[in-house]
């Protein structure tokens, strides 16, 4: 006689779609007629055997099914899912770009957008996008998880990403970068200069134009389109944050302090990057009290956070064929946690050497902040610091994930840990 737990080890062959299994589960409990928990672990085959772990929560009564929820835990994002997210990227650009390109009077414009945005927007790590695909699959029902519900998440997903590409097109401008992704930044191709700002415009329009062909006859399209809106205004604000703080030919590390560094961080990455591809999910499936809004965003305003400060360490060591990037936070006076811890513990002896050296485009002087981190010792800080801000990212998933899965949260904060780019 099984219990209120069975466990079900699947071979790749046996799984097949998300319904299908839900099916065989159903059958199973109409026969014994006990509340369960079924948890499963699949090794996917065309995922080359990386682990991804299906939990299926099951909670039955007497009206049926009605209370089932199905929760994913993922090592990886499912290998499926990426490549369906992928093939959407094209679609998308084609529902943008399709109906300009018949226009003779603006083809002209149409077919360089087209040329711009397969440039821009699909070259990343996708993690946003993603995410807003893995926790719609996170938070919904069986009757809320069809294909085309999937497909909206996708959509939500890649407008997560084009907000992030428009985000990063002029931010590369502001910050005369070298490289995006692996590639030259938009602006410093032969033929495009400062045109970019234009195509960074173009990029943002995309967002609404998506919106309203595949979502506006959904009830949540309002709550989106402010979402989106409101996510857009506070970057911006971090954005205004960070160049003031490190304008141009006026450097002054005094403003270097933790708390603007907060704030920057907060406000230009962690709103945009954590807490936006969550809360779409989370309209998507219908929560929209502010409660549970308010405990997302208190963990994943802090994931951020962890996030951005290793950003700032890769910047400096991380390797650049990995991270996709020429760090350049040092010459070009960044407010960068590095930095910031450095003058939290330097002599005035090492403070003189950060006033004469940081925020210069010099080799030399770029190598010289670099040793006086090596001096500093800021690798072992910045792995101290990582462990600690780990545990308090479990202790805030535990406090505040209140009726939200907290195995969606734990799998995002695992996803970063000690990652390396």
């Amino acid at each position: 006689m099984l219990g209120h737990k069975l466990r079900i080890i699947l071979e790749p062959i046996l799984l097949t779609t998300r319904r299908d299994f839900s099916a065989k589960i159903t059958s199973w409990v109409e026969l014994n007629r006990h509340p369960i928990r079924i948890e499963s672990r699949a090794i996917s085959a065309v995922n080359q055997h990386s682990a991804l772990t299906l939990r299926h929560r099951i909670n039955i009564n007497s009206a049926g099914f009605d209370r089932t929820r199905c929760c994913y835990t993922m090592a990886e994002y499912s290998k499926g899912d990426a490549d369906r997210f992928n093939d959407v990227f094209q679609d998308l650009v084609r529902d943008i770009t399709e109906d300009d390109a018949a226009n003779p009077e603006i083809r002209d414009a149409a077919l360089r957008f087209e040329k711009m945005m397969k440039y821009n927007i699909p070259h990343g790590k996708r993690n946003r996008g993603l995410t807003t695909v893995a926790s719609f699959r996170f938070l919904a029902s069986p009757s809320q998880a069809t294909d085309a519900n999937v497909f909206k998440a996708m959509v939500l997903g890649w407008c997560v990403e084009w907000l992030q590409a428009y985000f990063l097109i002029s931010d590369d401008i502001m910050d005369q970068s070298k490289t995006r992704r692996g590639q030259p930044c938009w602006f410093r191709k032969a033929d495009v200069g400062l045109d970019a700002i234009n195509d960074s415009f173009f990029v943002e329009s995309g967002i609404y134009k998506l919106l309203k062909k595949h979502i506006a006859g959904e009830p949540y399209y309002v709550n989106v389109l402010e979402l989106f809106h409101e996510t857009n205004y506070q970057t911006v604000v971090g954005q205004s944050l960070d160049l003031i703080t490190s304008p141009e030919g006026n450097k002054d590390l005094n403003r270097f302090t933790q708390q603007r560094y907060d704030a920057i961080v907060k406000w230009k990455t962690a709103f945009y990057s954590f807490y936006l591809p969550v809360a779409l999910a989370m309209y998507m499936v219908g929560i929209s009290d502010p409660e549970s809004h308010k405990n997302a965003k208190t963990i994943l305003l802090q994931m951020g956070h962890f996030f951005q400060v290793q950003d700032d360490f890769l910047d400096c060591y991380g390797n650049p064929e990995v991270i996709g990037k020429i760090g350049t936070d040092i010459e070009e006076n960044k407010c960068s946690w590095l930095v910031v811890q450095a003058l939290k513990s330097a002599t005035p002896e090492q403070r003189e050497i950060l006033e004469e050296n940081y925020g210069i485009d010099n080799p030399a002087k770029v190598a010289m902040v670099k040793r006086l981190y090596k001096d500093l010792d800021l690798e072992t800080v910045y792995k101290n610091y990582e462990e600690s801000s780990y545990q308090d990212l479990m202790t805030s998933i535990d406090t505040h994930s209140g009726h939200l899965p907290k195995e969606m949260f734990v799998a995002y904060a695992r996803k970063i840990f000690k990652r390396n780019k």
